[in-house]
């Protein structure tokens, strides 16, 4: 957990940290669920789902929204999800390093919980283009109310303001983020006050505050009280952000904010346009902005234009922390990432997700033209990753924490029966526009399982030809070669064999340097790797020692500095004496066992695309000798 996430949580000593944290953590965390309000009734009412706007129908919808908040939203992501933090981190990944580590004893159950991590992975990419386009539709849609024949610059409007935001993301939002969470606070205050001018006209709105009528929707309508699940949820969309978010404010001010002001604003506004609907049914062309007085329409439409652009930003933030974490982990292929802040290590920048996610998004604004069609595809992805963070989860409680069982079961049952009932309402949406998240989470995970079973096969293929290394280093002391001055830095993933680019070197330059390091860079299931634990070295004698540096997933491998810290004194990193030398494997496609010829030549394409160790490791471009190496898979 960041040091501002930890003085939030842990210390007492002011109130100013508090509410700066609770503030920030609104702006950040609350943006894509406090939007929802814009599109999800809206959606309810179109007339696809067969819901009338009639008495008992109003309050049954108003019942369901808020008892999902309340058991969804509340329960199982604020009051269970957010404690199953891997040291402070949360997100689907930090996640899924936890439930892998709980399952290790079992190794089948360890790789399916691996596996469907990964593809809930791969459904937030899904969710982090559809979320924008849709949310920034639904704002500019205003207009619609405020001038008449508007409508064809609509998508046009929206387009501009999407790429506009997609364009500042190399800048980095550290200037225009001391503005997010004013702005949502005030966003989270209209709502409720909105939401209260509503309900005051029809007070008997507030009826739905009992279950009972949530119930007997249900009952009443067997078949669409399923099917309206499907519209239902869009006013959870934006629940997986809070545990995403929590490793940069913590687990208190996240859920502090949540009960103190983004629950109330949404349950008022929602009632609020319950009652609008009520009292004039003709409102369900957009409760939304018909809730609002009309002088203050084109004001709403330019407040929520803002709060989209926040709720926006954040999805693609936490699309580049996710791909970080990944890369990390070893499912990515290595990316450059540029840090936008000296301050905060969290604000980074990706440039191919970054411009990967404009195209899907602007496609998408293009293609489906109004938030009504994205609806269709909206809630896809977002219930599978919510259906897979319970899988995660039970496996964290049953495995790793050891809850009783008694306990921890039917609590699980119960998450696990809404998940199901919220993504098989959303299945039919598969083939009503809801297949474009589905393709890109599968053409995703296809791209993580591919680099990572593709990275097994070569080091298992460079394996068959290996020399162990005590054999070398005991044909070096009967045939010592000439040595020359400094110390040879060689990366390698073996920590039992020569690595490619000492044997190239020695053949080739038939020279030894005086100190030669055989180093090995691991990345850790934990965020976070304490100073102490970062640096191991173990002497060989004649020269050669094996160094294994430990990283967490949210953490920069600089391999130059963390090297600084080694105080033998048999070891000299200095700057001016230490040579790196990387070996860059490129893979030949063969008829071998291994994978499908298709995933070969993927590998091999991501392979040469993929940053080089030169940049990730952070290495002094001058002091850098790499070494090519034929790699048949």
């Amino acid at each position: 957990m960041s040091q501002a996430a930890t003085a939030a949580d842990q210390s007492n000593h002011g109130r100013t940290t508090g509410i700066g944290m609770l503030v920030a953590a609104v702006g950040v965390v609350y943006g894509d669920i406090g939007t929802s309000p814009l599109y999800t009734l809206k959606e309810v009412f179109s007339g696809h789902y067969g819901v009338q706007a009639s008495h008992d129908g109003v309050l049954g919808i108003l019942s369901l929204v808020l008892w999902s908040l309340v058991w969804v939203v509340t329960i199982k992501y604020v009051l269970f999800i957010l404690r199953a933090d891997n040291q402070g981190e949360g997100g689907i990944m930090a996640l899924t390093a936890l439930a892998r580590r709980a399952a290790a004893p079992f190794p089948r159950l360890s790789r399916v919980l691996v596996l469907l991590g990964l593809f809930g992975a791969a459904l937030f990419y899904g969710d982090s283009m559809i979320t924008p386009a849709i949310s920034v539709l639904s704002a500019v849609e205003g207009l619609q109310l405020a001038f008449d024949g508007i409508d064809h610059w609509v998508v046009p409007l929206a387009v501009i303001v999407l790429v506009g935001l997609f364009l500042i993301q190399k800048h980095g939002t550290a200037r225009i983020g001391i503005l997010f969470g004013p702005v949502m606070v005030l966003w989270f205050v209209v709502l409720g006050a909105l939401g209260i001018h509503g309900i005051v006209q029809r007070p008997e709105v507030l009826l739905a505050l009992n279950p009972a009528w949530a119930v007997q929707f249900f009952v009443v309508h067997p078949g669409m009280g399923v099917a309206i699940l499907g519209a239902v949820v869009l006013a959870l969309t934006g629940a997986e952000a809070l545990y995403a978010d929590m490793g940069h404010f913590g687990r208190k001010p996240i859920a502090r904010a949540w009960f103190l002001l983004v629950l109330p604003g949404l349950v008022l506004n929602y009632f609020g346009q319950g009652a609008l609907i009520l009292d004039n049914p003709e409102a369900v062309r957009n409760p939304f902005y018909l809730l609002a007085p009309s002088w203050a329409l084109l004001p709403m439409v330019a407040l929520s234009t803002l709060a989209t652009i926040i709720a926006s930003q954040a999805v693609i933030s936490g699309a580049f922390s996710l791909t970080r974490q990944a890369i990390q982990l070893g499912y990515v292929p290595r990316m450059f990432i540029q840090h936008t802040s000296s301050h905060e290590q969290g604000q980074i920048y990706i440039g191919t997700v970054n411009w990967a996610l404009m195209v899907g998004v602007v496609l998408l604004v293009i293609g489906f033209e109004s938030s009504s069609a994205l609806a269709a595809a909206y809630g896809v992805a977002v219930t599978g990753t919510m259906l897979i963070t319970t899988l995660l989860s039970a496996a964290v409680v049953l495995l790793l924490w050891k809850t009783p069982r008694w306990l921890a079961i039917p609590m699980l049952l119960g998450f696990l029966l809404v998940d199901s009932l919220y993504f098989a309402a959303n299945a039919p949406k598969i083939v009503q526009g809801g297949a474009f998240p589905v393709i890109a989470g599968l053409a995703l995970f296809v791209l993580m399982t591919t680099w990572k079973r593709g990275r097994k096969i070569i080091f298992e293929r460079l394996d068959e030809a290996a020399l162990a290394l005590p054999l070398f280093i005991a044909s070096i002391q009967a045939q010592p070669p000439h040595r020359v001055q400094g110390t040879a830095v060689f990366l390698t993933a073996r920590t039992d064999a020569v690595p490619h680019a000492l044997l190239h070197n020695l053949l080739h330059n038939q020279v030894l340097h005086e100190q030669v390091v055989l180093l090995t860079v691991v990345a850790e299931d934990s965020p976070r790797v304490r100073p102490e634990q970062r640096l191991e070295v173990e002497a060989y004698g004649a020269g050669f020692f094996r160094v294994t540096l430990h990283f967490g997933f949210i953490e920069e491998p600089d391999v130059p500095l963390a090297l600084s810290l080694c105080q033998r004194q048999d070891l000299d990193f200095s700057p001016m004496r230490t040579t790196y030398f990387l070996s860059r494997e490129t893979v030949i496609a063969t008829k071998r066992m291994g994978m499908a010829r298709w995933r070969e030549q993927l590998f091999a394409f991501l392979l040469k695309n993929a940053n080089s160790n030169l940049k990730y490791f952070q290495l002094p471009l001058n002091r850098v000798i790499e070494l090519g190496t034929q790699v048949e898979m």
